[in-house]
């Protein structure tokens, strides 16, 4: 383990040779991804600089626990602001553009909604393709155990065949129950059927992988006490997890992600604009934190991270980065969590991020892609063309467009943006041939009949 870090340290021009008497060889990982929470839906202050980053409203103990064990990441993002493309991203370290898994299985819309569309959106993958490499398979080949329990929503074909040993089935929305509330039943199962796994794999004296994926809580009580409860018994869990790996021994040598899908759907985004279905960054940013060894208590990074840094990180951390695929598009995180401070760079295949969404959806404005370069955040709406640049670092909530005031960073940014949807051969929204004039979609309702998110299908017989 020491030399992989050490080698590490080489290529990132950051000493890390500090930090070989705290680590730990062949770790272990529990990676585990809330639904549709947003980067202040939580009693933890996710930006050290930015109160109202924290909620009053939510209380989640648990995760105020992991945050003063370990890193929380004021900037950290998910893929995409939809379930699919995110889970997708996270478990390959690929983009959606560059999967084509830029949707969600919401159903067909009937061709009157398709006609108020000036554009025709392309038609996304569904079904996370075998030849992907995912960061189980990566984990599996290095002897380490694996396992995903929890929302799947991927495709139809069994964890199994993706590098996960025990699972639950390709579960949507609907848990392998199949039912409209999974939670909290679901909520409380997987994580007991993840402690058991983690048990028995320190007992067979195997390292082990294990994701924990959160159903979403669609019981009609009502947005906030549906969040409510959906955050509750998501920290709840949380706790039961923390508790076991103390109780087994296992948390000195092993590393806890926590990140989110996308943010919340609507305007439970606050102070951030946006939401679910959108590329603003209510859309796209979440909570992101991470404890483990030779990790920093209580920092705040701002260094900027995605889902797909996971995969190349744990590789890194596991000495197993000679086994990450050609097209990861996430880069290590090893340089910003061994150092006391949270800074480093990440080196990752491309210096902007990039969150393209072809897609019509809740009132989202219609296709649309996002680059971000630094602090500097350019959106590009296809339907109208327009752009919008803000600066993150001033102005979080994105409510000053700089585009007017600052073209040259426009045009150097949409080159970037140009460039990299060739590169992945990304594919984009058409002009419309059955649109019609009369029956076009307001841009507050647009994508609206596109469903909420994948029903609640799902179980394990698909």
């Amino acid at each position: 383990m020491i030399r992989p870090l050490r080698a590490l340290g080489c290529l990132f021009g950051v000493t890390l040779a500090v930090h070989a008497e705290v680590a730990v060889p062949r770790p272990n990982f529990v990676v585990i991804m809330a639904e549709a929470q947003a980067w202040a839906g939580t009693s933890v202050q996710m930006d050290d600089q930015v109160p109202a980053s924290r909620s009053t409203f939510f209380k989640t103990p648990a995760l105020e626990r992991l945050a003063r064990e370990g890193m929380r990441f004021a900037s950290g993002y998910a893929a995409s602001p939809r379930c699919t493309p995110s889970r997708a991203a996270l478990f390959t370290g690929r983009s959606p553009a560059a999967l084509r898994m830029t949707y969600v299985g919401v159903g067909r819309e009937s061709p009157a909604v398709r006609a108020g569309y000036r554009l025709a959106p392309p038609e996304a993958l569904l079904e996370l393709p075998e030849r992907e490499v995912t960061v189980g398979e990566v984990l599996q080949s290095a002897g380490y155990a694996t396992a995903h329990f929890g929302k799947w929503h991927v495709g139809r074909v069994s964890p199994a065949r993706h590098g996960f040993q025990e699972s639950d089935g390709p579960t949507n929305n609907g848990g392998p129950d199949n039912v409209a509330s999974p939670n909290p039943k679901e909520a409380f199962g997987m994580t007991e059927r993840g402690i058991a796994f983690a048990a028995r794999s320190q007992q067979a004296g195997k390292p082990f992988y294990l994701q924990l994926s959160h159903y979403p809580n669609q019981d009609q009580k009502g947005p906030r006490s549906s969040a409510e409860e959906m955050s509750a018994s998501t920290d709840q869990s949380l706790e039961l997890l923390l508790t076991a790996l103390d109780r087994l021994g296992l948390t000195a040598s092993t590393y806890v992600f926590y990140t989110a899908d996308h943010g919340a759907p609507g305007r439970g985004n606050e102070p951030l604009s946006g939401g679910k279905g959108a590329v603003t960054e209510g859309g796209l940013r979440v909570p992101f934190l991470v404890r483990g060894p030779g990790i920093p208590a209580g920092v705040c990074s701002r260094v900027p991270v995605t889902g797909m840094d996971l995969l190349p990180t744990i590789a890194a951390l596991a000495g197993t980065s000679g086994a990450v695929p050609v097209g990861v598009e996430g880069g290590s995180l090893v340089p910003v969590l061994l150092d006391q401070a949270g800074t480093g760079r990440v080196v990752r295949a491309r210096e902007e991020l990039v969150f393209h969404f072809p897609h019509y959806d809740l009132g989202n404005g219609g296709p649309v892609t996002a680059i971000m370069l630094g602090q500097m955040k350019l959106i590009r709406q296809y339907e109208t063309g327009k752009k919008r640049l803000y600066d993150l670092s001033r102005d979080g909530p994105e409510r000053h467009d700089l585009a007017a005031e600052r073209p040259e960073v426009v045009q150097a940014m949409e080159a970037r943006l140009d460039a990299y949807l060739r590169a992945v051969s990304a594919q984009m929204a058409a002009p419309n041939p059955d649109y019609d004039p009369t029956k076009a979609v307001s841009a507050e309702d647009e994508g609206r009949k596109g469903g909420k998110g994948g029903g609640k299908g799902g179980g394990k017989k698909r």
